[in-house]
């Protein structure tokens, strides 16, 4: 019996439409079948890539809104449509046939009459806004433009350019596959693959999954004897930083991520990583003037990552950002209290916005005058602010990465 290719995509787009799931955890909490996981995954994140765009073709030829499950079905329909050139027909057939096993076969006629008479260049026609062609909330939009002007569009359509792995060891068994090198493949064995299937190696700790700009801002942290990595959890930038550093200490506010931080540095067979619960905005004074350089990875908007992200544009909010200064901000003030006098502080985000990096940290050299502003440079295309690097989608791989670096006096 033929798979219905709309039944799983419907499935965890439906948890994260209807429930609020993040993408990553949908597929993982989602039985799939596993011979079309690929593709699957491939129509979940192209629904989520689109779904401004989507949401103004559904509205073309459906003056009234249709109820949640319906404009899920036509955006998964859409997207093979437009994006995987499937044969109208056959996408049809397995909208209906996926109505009726729902139980709403009474909207199966509607589905049926929308698909048949869709028509992506009467659409166009009307589609004079660029944020709802690239599927960008509106606010964002406007903020890319203000701040990088007509660079914003590159921006905004930038896509993921593969996987990006970090080799350990075993590097030549891989590279006979398509990939590209980066600026870190030498110095950290990064390489960016277009497919790449995980296998034991991984379990192994011969590889690993990191991305080009996680690197990066590794890469200008330097070797020291004490880091402390604030907000540490997954536990990648901790892991690599070990490389350099004799020791490091890890702070994670959640305890199940404590155990991703745990779980990570003993697949990659690292032992100098010590991974605990803490609070980064709240100051211990156990570790005061105690870390060689701290690295405070803020939580933050993750616009920089909306490539691999694609829910971020779905739940991030322009009221979410006054919470997440005021979190940024607290981390940056506690945990500057823990560096040495003569070592660093690094401040670093995956956001594209002024507002979460420049801004924070000219904020923070103003209140803390023992703390003065050091020079940057990356193998990485990045543009030089004020105070810190900004690496952006369209030219890092797909990036959007901020570091600054501070040293205290």
């Amino acid at each position: 019996m033929l798979s219905n290719p709309v039944y799983d995509p419907f499935q965890i787009l439906t948890k994260i439409y209807s429930d609020g799931a993040h993408v990553k955890q949908a597929i993982t909490d989602t039985y799939i079948e596993e011979q079309y996981r690929s593709r699957t995954v491939k129509i979940v994140y192209g629904v989520l890539e689109n779904d401004i765009y989507f949401d103004f073709c559904i509205r073309h030829y459906a003056p009234k809104a249709p109820k949640l499950a319906v404009r899920i079905i036509l955006k998964i329909c859409l997207y093979m449509l437009l994006f995987m050139d499937k044969k109208r027909y056959m996408v049809t057939d397995c909208a209906v046939t996926l109505c009726k096993k729902l139980g709403k076969s009474g909207v199966s006629g509607f589905v049926n009459a929308f698909l048949r008479r869709f028509d992506r260049e009467a659409v166009d026609k009307n589609l004079t806004q660029d944020w709802i062609k690239y599927s960008y909330p509106l606010y964002a939009y406007e903020w890319l433009q203000r701040e990088y002007g007509a660079r914003a569009k590159k921006i905004a359509e930038a896509k993921s350019v593969g996987v990006s792995v970090r080799f350990e060891r075993e590097k030549e068994k891989y590279l006979t596959k398509a990939h590209t090198t980066t600026p870190f493949s030498e110095k950290y064995g990064n390489y960016i693959f277009e497919n790449f299937a995980r296998d034991e190696k991984f379990d192994e700790g011969a590889y690993t999954f990191q991305s080009i700009g996680s690197i990066a801002i590794c890469d200008c942290v330097e070797a020291c004897d004490n880091l402390l990595d604030a907000c540490s959890a997954p536990g990648g930038k901790s892991v690599l930083l070990a490389k350099k550093c004799k020791k490091v200490t890890a702070f994670e506010l959640h305890a199940h991520r404590v155990e991703l931080i745990e779980s990570y540095k003993t697949r990659m067979g690292v032992k100098n990583v010590t991974a605990m619960q803490k609070d980064s905005s709240r100051f211990d004074e156990t570790y005061e003037a105690k870390f060689d350089a701290v690295l405070c990875d803020a939580p933050c908007s993750g616009f920089g990552t909306v490539s691999e992200n694609p829910d971020i544009k779905l739940f991030r909010k322009k009221e979410d950002f006054s919470a997440l200064k005021k979190a940024q901000t607290g981390i940056l003030e506690a945990c500057s209290k823990y560096v040495k006098k003569g070592g660093y502080l690094y401040y670093s985000t995956c956001s594209l916005f002024q507002a979460e990096n420049d801004e924070i940290v000219d904020a923070f050299l103003k209140e803390h005058l023992d703390y003065q502003m050091e020079k940057l440079v990356s193998p990485l295309a990045h543009d030089c602010k004020k105070y810190g690097l900004q690496f952006l989608p369209d030219e890092a791989y797909g990036a959007g990465f901020y570091v600054a670096k501070m040293r205290r006096l």
